[in-house]
């Protein structure tokens, strides 16, 4: 059965990674689908967030990635998706995933598998991520060496064209 990994991935962390390969270890084939959510703030273009995902899951022969338009369960009934996987860090995360879930469901026959977050990883998130680069933190004990690179860059490059405020 395929399976799909959506979400924003800004930009993809350990922890995203860690579902996605136990994802494709249950269900054998994974689209991580990259969409766009006009609530967010994004650091990276939905095509560089794409690439750093294809990069870090060069890896998984059962992955694939791509763009994520429209309604996600549109998105599964074109690509014969029975099973969206989604990773839970909190008690606050199964709240939201399982009124989508709910939702999903109604509209079509997609099932949602919720998987929670190994333990490592459980407290880190995408926006922590850019939250703590943006003033200068280390964060490539959480994403993969490449991705922390292009976060180092994506933030210099950023405060190079910002000119200074007094």
């Amino acid at each position: 059965m395929r399976a799909i990994c959506p979400g924003s991935f800004d930009p993809v962390t350990h922890g995203h990674l860690d579902i996605i390969a136990r994802a494709e270890r249950l269900f054998g084939e994974v689209i991580v689908g990259v969409g766009k959510n006009s609530a967010k703030n994004y650091l990276f273009s939905a095509d560089e967030r794409i690439d750093m995902l294809a990069e870090a899951t060069a890896g998984m022969p059962g992955v694939r990635v791509l763009a994520l338009e429209g309604l996600l369960v549109d998105f599964c009934a074109r690509h014969g998706v029975g099973v969206i996987v989604k990773g839970l860090r909190f008690a606050s995360d199964f709240d939201f995933e399982l009124q989508m879930a709910h939702m999903n469901r109604a509209l079509t026959s997609v099932e949602t598998v919720m998987l929670p977050s190994a333990a490592q990883w459980a407290t880190i998130s995408s926006t922590m991520i850019r939250e703590v680069a943006a003033y200068g933190g280390d964060v490539s004990q959480f994403v993969p060496p490449s991705v922390a690179e292009r976060i180092r860059s994506t933030i210099a490059q950023r405060a190079e064209g910002t000119p200074e405020h007094a």
